[in-house]
């Protein structure tokens, strides 16, 4: 059996750091992993998609749609825009944080309304939460990426000390309080 996690934002939000987090810990756990990044135009602040496989055995690291046990998604119209990849019974944890695409930006669109009212009522199962402050609580707005990280942690059986392990190997030293904070926040906020 292969579980499915999509992480999807805007270019600059730390989502390849965050698959590259989950990677750590699913690796250390003895999971067979792929993890494939799709950058949109990331670097213009465009739309960014990494998926991330594990299980016993894994031929491909791309999810299709109806495949995504979990979403972890950095920004409300993400989630929105990827809904269609989750299972009928798989699990969105989102941040609440609205970022203007560009249409928006130029005047030529309007940010949708009630996104997560819009996908509680499709059925979906949706965790959204404020991200954005519980990373600034931590230390660091840039701390987004590990609160979300902490959030959907709740749904996996890894102990805090497993999850500290693999953030000690992905993120540099002068940062890793920071981070063990916002994990800490997002998970039990």
């Amino acid at each position: 059996m292969t579980t499915n996690i999509m992480i999807v934002g805007v270019g600059g939000q730390g989502s390849l750091l965050a698959s590259k987090l989950l990677g750590q810990i699913l690796l250390s756990a003895g999971y067979d992993v792929k993890v494939s990044e799709v950058h949109g135009m990331s670097q213009r602040g465009g739309s960014v998609v990494t998926y991330v496989r594990y299980g016993d055995k894994v031929y491909s690291p791309i999810i299709d749609k109806g495949e995504a046990d979990y979403i972890v998604s950095f920004e409300l119209l993400e989630a929105a825009r990827y809904v269609d990849y989750l299972k009928p019974d798989g699990h969105i944890v989102v941040n609440t944080q609205q970022i203007d695409p560009m249409p928006v930006i130029a005047g030529a669109a309007t940010y949708p309304e009630n996104l997560v009212e819009k996908m509680k009522a499709a059925g979906v199962n949706i965790d959204a939460f404020d991200a954005l402050g519980v990373a600034n609580e931590a230390g660091s707005v840039k701390a987004v990426n590990i609160a979300l990280l902490g959030r959907l942690s709740r749904h996996f059986r890894f102990t805090q000390e497993e999850w500290e392990a693999a953030l000690e190997k992905c993120v540099p030293p002068k940062f890793l309080l920071l981070n063990k904070k916002a994990f800490e926040l997002g998970r039990n906020n």
